[in-house]
């Protein structure tokens, strides 16, 4: 018969201090996906407003910054898809939350391990995110400094 090693034997005990912890965890990470949710909406609902309004000369009949190439739309559009980007992660955390509120309630291993999924999915966008926005700006910075030494 195979001998399991002490890390396979290990069972998780989770006492009255553990339990006390991820609940004040669970509470605060539900208030942050409340903020995170209600962010993500003012970003979807303004970036809405600037790529109607701003974008199409509703509201003045000049274009200010269309001299520039730029139109304002654009800037709005980058807020859409960034308020839709941003949502991915606050529904893990909200996830979280939820589900560790349910696991700690009704002692429910399954909820638990759903739980600590959420919260892994969350970490693990939350890293991805930020090297592509990391390399976004090594790129800006190696095609700044290129366009420098051009002209």
């Amino acid at each position: 018969m195979a001998e399991k090693s002490m890390f396979e034997a290990f069972e998780l005990d989770i006492n009255q201090d553990v339990r006390a912890l991820l609940k004040e965890t669970s509470n605060w990470t539900y208030f942050l996906s409340l903020i995170g949710f209600i962010g993500i909406a003012f970003m979807f609902f303004l970036g809405l407003f600037f790529t109607i309004f701003m974008g199409t000369g509703v509201l003045n009949n000049s274009d200010l910054y269309g001299n520039m190439g730029f139109s304002m739309g654009y800037l709005g559009l980058v807020y859409v898809v960034l308020a839709v980007v941003y949502a991915l992660p606050v529904y893990y955390l909200f996830n979280f939350s939820r589900k560790m509120k349910s696991a700690l309630r009704q002692s429910n291993t399954t909820d638990f391990k759903l739980a600590i999924s959420s919260l892994k999915s969350h970490y693990k966008f939350m890293g991805i995110f930020t090297i592509i926005i990391i390399s976004l700006y090594l790129i800006i910075i190696i095609a700044s400094l290129f366009t420098v030494f051009i002209f």
